[in-house]
């Protein structure tokens, strides 16, 4: 029997960053990121090869980098000190973004993924002050412990999880909201939203089939209502065709689909037009 190319959820890591490196190369990319091909290697090029809805994934990384990206600039550009990136796999932000040398960039993951980030990019320089901590971030007690020395030494907070969320249970899920809502001195977290429709479609494509050692966890019945509960709310919300359009990078559906898409859209009332757009994106949440 052949092994699986995503054996947990680490893997998922190394697909990312080939689209990220696939996106580099193009002469109108969204971003430049030079360090995504080295890290994601021939691993994340066959998970990549493998998946279904290549296209769709491809355009969706490519979008989501460009939204995380400006929503950090914003951030920093409002005073944000320190930005902790849980579950940060071969993100290379503090490398290829334009950041204050005094920012503390502070980067949470398993060990074994720490370890492979630095003996790849040992000789790069960051253009802030990057910290880097190993930790099974699901164990509830160190991660407390890990937040609490965190928080203490920063004064206003960004916390990042991009990819993140989407793989935990409901229960995890809370916890975890509910240790950074306990942080007072974090001002924003930014999050992956997944709409229901969207979940469907992923599991429609084969994608819960080839992801079973990795799959999405987190389907509650009411997104925005769930951070409600535990002391959040949306800031702003940027939806990824909304951002597609805005950039100048529509959704990648073949023609034929696309142009039906959009005579369908013309039929179809308003609130249904507006949640087909609103299947996926990232929110900025801050504590209520």
């Amino acid at each position: 029997m052949t092994e699986p190319l995503i054996k947990n959820v680490s893997d998922t890591a190394f697909w990312i960053a080939h689209h990220r490196a696939v996106e580099t190369e193009r002469a109108d990319a969204l971003f430049r990121d030079p360090l995504a091909a080295r890290l994601a290697g021939e691993h994340g090029e066959n998970i990549a090869t493998a998946m279904p809805a290549r296209r769709m994934i491809a355009w969706s990384v490519a979008i989501r980098t460009r939204i995380i990206d400006e929503f950090i600039q914003s951030a920093v550009a409002s005073g944000i000190d320190t930005i902790l990136n849980l579950g940060a796999g071969l993100d290379t932000r503090p490398y290829r973004m334009t950041l204050p040398a005094s920012m503390r960039w502070i980067e949470a993951d398993y060990p074994h993924i720490v370890e492979y980030k630095e003996s790849l990019l040992a000789q790069e320089h960051p253009r802030c002050r990057l910290e880097r901590v190993k930790i099974d971030l699901a164990h509830g007690p160190a991660r407390r412990e890990f937040f609490a020395g965190v928080n203490a030494r920063s004064n206003r907070i960004l916390v990042l999880t991009e990819g993140v969320v989407p793989y935990l249970d409901i229960e995890q899920a809370a916890t975890l909201a509910d240790d950074l809502r306990a942080l007072d001195h974090v001002r924003h977290w930014l999050v992956d939203y997944f709409s229901r429709k969207a979940m469907k479609y992923r599991h429609r494509k084969g994608m819960d089939r080839t992801m079973q050692n990795a799959p999405f966890k987190f389907t509650p019945e009411d997104w925005f209502g769930f951070f409600r509960q535990h002391g959040w709310q949306a800031k702003e919300v940027r939806y990824l065709v909304d951002e597609g359009e805005r950039l100048g990078r529509p959704i990648a559906l073949p023609w034929p689909i696309r142009a039906a898409a959009r005579i369908g859209m013309l039929f179809m009332p308003k609130a249904k037009r507006q949640e087909m757009r609103r299947f996926a994106g990232y929110v900025l949440l801050e504590p209520r």
